[in-house]
């Protein structure tokens, strides 16, 4: 294969795979963000490969290969969380490859970093949440909003904190998806894996009065977000004006969508729901990801029971 060859089979192999990423496996349009970014930078550097004048092809880098270039990011000053990334992204699109028949064997079999603990989930505070949740209503008396953008944006964020909804599930979610008798969405989760998801009771209502008095599409396969012409909003849109009511509620604006799920799941766990079922909620395959809402828990007890008990 020429060199122009190879050069060229980066970005068709890289996006094939970011590709397969986000329709198939439903991955968040951040991580196949981050995921195109760390295998870009792989193929820059060869593998840390020296007098490297082009990407490489990826199909032609070996165990060793692979492993310098990790140990080449950690001289460099890379922090943990990002070494893990691009960890995570090499093994992933090297199982893929494999899969695909594009390499004999798996280069990155055995590619281990130092364990890394993950930060704690960022949450809302039940009085934070109420405050967000109610921005749309505020701004709207103050003439800041239009009838039809609070009562959809009310909707939405009552959903993602009612459903515990990932954005690319509400993004997708159909008005036939939508059980407002039983207060259901029906949701395509990672994987295109289904589930279905208890809205919750103001949630349920907020949705409904939005679709009987605001919505510009209406039918089955129309989408629930849209805006004022009836074209499905995009991630983008819906963090923007997510930071929006997070200042007029002096928030902080590092807050998102997922934050937001965050909290579904803290609050569910912090009254006592059944970690199996908030399991189901989410949408998570493995329990093990359920339970770090359980540590955040469990840390806010251990400081209460620092501050109260008189051994502590």
């Amino acid at each position: 294969m020429s060199e122009g060859e190879a050069e060229g089979t980066v970005p068709e192999l890289v996006e094939r795979f970011l590709a397969y990423l986000a329709n198939e496996r439903r991955y968040s349009p951040y991580t196949v963000r981050n995921y195109r970014q760390a295998l870009l930078d792989l193929a820059a550097s060869g593998g840390a490969r020296r007098q490297q004048e082009a990407p490489v092809d990826l199909r032609t880098l070996l165990h060793r290969d692979l492993r310098s270039y990790i140990v080449e990011a950690q001289r460099s000053g890379t922090s943990p969380r990002t070494l893990h990334l691009r960890l995570s992204a090499i093994r992933s699109f090297y199982r893929y490859l494999h899969r695909m028949g594009e390499v004999a064997a798996n280069p990155a079999t055995g590619l281990v970093l130092p364990s890394y603990r993950k930060p704690l989930p960022k949450f809302f505070s039940p009085s934070q949440i109420r405050s967000f949740l109610e921005a749309p209503s505020r701004l709207l008396a103050e003439d800041r909003i239009d009838a039809f953008t609070a009562a959809r944006d009310e909707a939405v964020f009552e959903l993602f904190y009612g459903a515990g909804l990932r954005i690319s599930e509400l993004m997708e979610a159909r008005w036939g998806h939508a059980d407002f008798a039983a207060r259901c969405l029906r949701v395509v989760g990672k994987g295109r894996k289904e589930r279905i998801c208890p809205m919750g009771k103001t949630a349920a209502e907020k949705l409904q009065a939005f679709r009987d008095r605001h919505a510009v599409v209406r039918g089955t396969n129309d989408f629930l977000v849209h805006d004022a012409v009836g074209k499905p909003l995009s991630a983008w849109r819906i963090q923007r004006d997510m930071k929006k009511y997070l200042r007029a509620s002096g928030l902080p604006d590092d807050l998102t969508p997922h934050k937001i799920r965050h909290s579904f799941a803290t609050h569910l766990l912090d009254a006592g729901a059944d970690l199996r079922a908030v399991q189901s909620m989410l949408g998570h395959a493995s329990l093990s990801t359920t339970q770090i809402y359980t540590h955040v828990g469990l840390d806010r007890l251990k400081a209460a029971h620092k501050q109260a008990h008189p051994r502590a």
